[in-house]
């Protein structure tokens, strides 16, 4: 059985990765927020509160994740071989739908797309200590929870043996990542394009694990028929270095469901990233109407105190 499984890596990546921006970015909060840099020691404490309510949360989710894989692994040890391949193609499909997520999210935590934490202006208010343990324990523990849940189809199916190595490179890829998005939001000052590319490479690896995993249960169920053929070792997807493009939906042939799946699944893609941009663009105007709001009466005020002079 393979050691190495690109959908397990990229679950692994995509949940670590999630879970490292969310402590970056409550980090990035604390050190700019008027409230905390008023009272350096009370910022140290806030920041100690981050770390540790991020440890805790992961080590008592992973904990419990470990004890339901051990169970699930004893159950499915007779599983028949059709069955394993059904159960491949789910993980495939649960991977393209968490790396579809994951694509979406990209220009948000660059800061491209408006955020409900965080308003036009850029100001967060009603932090405590209290919210931020809660938030943080409460966020990445969903994180990990979330990791194990997308991980049940592989604890079932034959993709066990290629859990660890997968594992420690999606985490350490995520968490790569992760202190890349801190830095450069923090660095750099157009982030368009490293948006742009990010969302391109992970939306592109969601559209290859859908039509992965629906290869799997056509080659359950019977194939359909088949469009073309690429000839020739250096085109076949199984083989360097194209094998490189096959996560991201390259194929060296192709039936007529896998052409389906692909245009499907790249125009879901985009309509999700239009849909976010379009409820961005919302909340920004939304947020620039209440701002507007706030400063006409302090005016009005201003002027009426003038003409009482």
């Amino acid at each position: 059985m393979p050691v190495f499984d690109i959908a397990i890596c990229t679950i692994f990546a995509r949940e670590v990765l999630e879970g490292t921006i969310i402590i970056g970015q409550y980090r990035t909060v604390i050190q700019n927020s008027e409230e905390f840099m008023k009272d350096e020691g009370r910022q140290k404490e806030a920041l100690k509160a981050v770390n540790q309510s991020a440890l805790v949360a992961s080590v008592v989710a992973i904990a419990i994740v470990a004890i339901v894989a051990v169970t699930l692994a004893v159950v499915s040890k007779d599983l028949d071989d059709r069955v394993v391949e059904i159960i491949e193609g789910v993980s495939k499909v649960v991977a393209a739908i968490a790396i579809l997520q994951l694509s979406t999210k990209v220009p948000k935590w660059l800061g491209l797309y408006a955020s409900k934490k965080v308003d036009y202006e850029n100001k967060v208010a009603g932090l405590s200590l209290k919210s931020i343990k809660f938030n943080v324990a409460w966020n990445l523990w969903r994180e990990v929870a979330e990791c194990g849940v997308f991980l049940i189809p592989f604890f079932l199916g034959s993709g066990a043996e290629a859990i660890p190595l997968s594992g420690v490179i999606g985490i350490l890829v995520g968490l790569a990542g992760g202190l890349g998005v801190y830095y450069a939001s923090k660095k750099m000052e157009d982030k368009f394009w490293l948006a742009f590319f990010l969302s391109a490479v992970t939306g592109m690896l969601s559209v290859g694990l859908f039509v992965g995993g629906c290869h799997e249960f056509e080659e359950v169920w019977g194939e359909t028929k088949k469009v073309w053929t690429i000839e020739g070792d250096f085109w076949n997807h199984k083989r360097l270095p194209m094998a490189i493009l096959k996560p991201f939906g390259y194929s060296s042939s192709r039936t007529v469901l896998q052409i389906c799946c692909f245009w499907i699944w790249l125009a879901l893609l985009l309509a999700s990233h239009y849909y976010k941009y379009q409820k961005s663009q919302e909340m920004i105007n939304e947020q620039k109407k209440e701002m507007s709001s706030e400063k006409a009466p302090a005016d009005e005020e201003w002027v009426d105190d003038e003409i009482d002079v």
